[in-house]
């Protein structure tokens, strides 16, 4: 990491610090570096979510990582559920550096279940802008992450993998591939295990479905 870069991730966490301070034991804030996804969670002030330094990064910025940089915006008021079920009024900002590259990204987790109680008078203030739209779950392990990524792809075929013909197989990876899975290390080998197929195979599907994206973006 060079200097530029140190200090951004530095001032990142000063401002993590400060706003657990200001807004006490209800508020989490994150900070995730990018250049090691499976261990991405560098810095945390509160423990809303229970989770560790080293823990790899959510579901929803994954889905966000796979899209160009140009088209990554911060994600502000949205709607999560801790393990225990708090519920959390969460935000998202990318961290670039000097050439807008995205570099990490300081997450705010805010517990408004005691405030959702008083709906009347701070409705204002527990109003989600998204409410459906943007899902993301945290983990405390790399494993958890890709599990769970897998799970929702296949829960949504009603079958079971055995059973799957090689079209559906492809199209489990097809999706598996547009939520940012195989951004993380180790996933190749999981998804061959849960399709009952080799790790060759995954690999073969990926350069299609890649190659196929290309030729329809061209």
């Amino acid at each position: 990491m060079n200097h530029t870069q140190q200090s951004i991730f530095d001032q990142a966490i000063r401002t993590a610090d400060m706003l657990v301070k200001m807004l006490g034991k209800e508020c989490e804030v994150a900070i995730h570096d990018f250049s090691n996804l499976e261990q991405s969670l560098i810095h945390l002030a509160g423990t809303i979510t229970e989770r560790k330094v080293g823990a790899p990064i959510t579901d929803l910025v994954l889905q966000e990582l796979k899209k160009p940089a140009a088209e990554i915006k911060d994600i502000a008021n949205y709607k999560t559920v801790s393990a225990k079920g708090y519920v959390l009024k969460s935000s998202t900002v990318f961290l670039r550096n000097d050439e807008d590259q995205i570099i990490g990204a300081m997450c705010i987790n805010l517990n408004v279940s005691h405030l959702i109680t008083l709906n009347n008078q701070l409705q204002q203030l527990v109003q989600f802008e998204h409410e459906e739209s943007d899902k993301e779950s945290f983990y405390s392990t790399v494993q958890e992450v890709i599990a769970n990524l897998v799970s929702q792809v296949l829960n949504g075929f009603n079958k079971a993998p055995s059973l799957l013909e090689t079209e559906e197989k492809i199209e489990c990876v097809r999706l598996l591939e547009q939520k940012g899975t195989f951004l993380i290390k180790g996933s190749i080998e999981y998804v061959a295990g849960a399709l009952g197929v080799s790790r060759f195979t995954v690999y073969n599907y990926l350069q299609k479905i890649r190659a196929d994206t290309i030729l329809h973006l061209n």
